[in-house]
């Protein structure tokens, strides 16, 4: 959902349009779960966390003083997923986490390693990769989401990528 798609469905939905908000949730559960399961670490309580999310959006969306509602939006998962896992939670290494978005690939062991890859990853690493692969983010609304200079987010996420490549190609990392 391209920013001005979102700006519009949040004027519709804030001018009492029900469906508008609904259109909101199908067309950014997915990314956002995604995003948020990388952060926790746990399905179990990204669901909770991505549940909280929508209704935080429903009682209070974003108004036209936000310049950008979709990084407003992934902040707002970003940081309920960081104050979750600050929390005692479930065991980091749950099998609980499931790739809910399959990366492109031809066959399920392909998005196995890939899920295993990124579990490998340091956890401000998995979140860069997945605010930008699945959340769709620019590396400029990844660095205000994550409060680090734009520098830093593309060294990680560049970092994080070779990471990724060397575990897949039979590497330990």
């Amino acid at each position: 959902m391209t920013i001005e798609q979102l700006r519009n469905h949040l004027d519709r939905f804030r001018d009492g349009d029900r469906q508008a908000f609904a259109e909101i949730y199908d067309r950014m559960k997915t990314p956002l779960f995604t995003v948020i399961c990388r952060i926790a670490r746990d399905r179990e309580t990204a669901e909770d966390i991505l549940h909280d999310l929508f209704v935080k959006l429903y009682q209070s969306p974003p108004d036209d003083t936000v310049g950008n509602p979709r990084a407003y939006i992934y902040k707002m998962a970003r940081n309920l997923a960081v104050n979750s896992a600050r929390r005692p939670a479930a065991d980091e290494l749950s099998d609980a986490l499931a790739d809910p978005v399959p990366p492109v690939s031809e066959t399920a062991a392909d998005r196995l390693d890939i899920a295993e890859g990124m579990r490998r990853l340091a956890a401000d690493e998995a979140e860069i990769v997945s605010l930008h692969l699945y959340g769709g983010l620019t590396f400029r609304e990844i660095a205000g989401i994550a409060g680090i200079p734009l520098g830093t987010a593309l060294w990680k996420y560049r970092r994080a990528i070779g990471k990724l490549r060397n575990y897949l190609n039979g590497g330990n990392t």
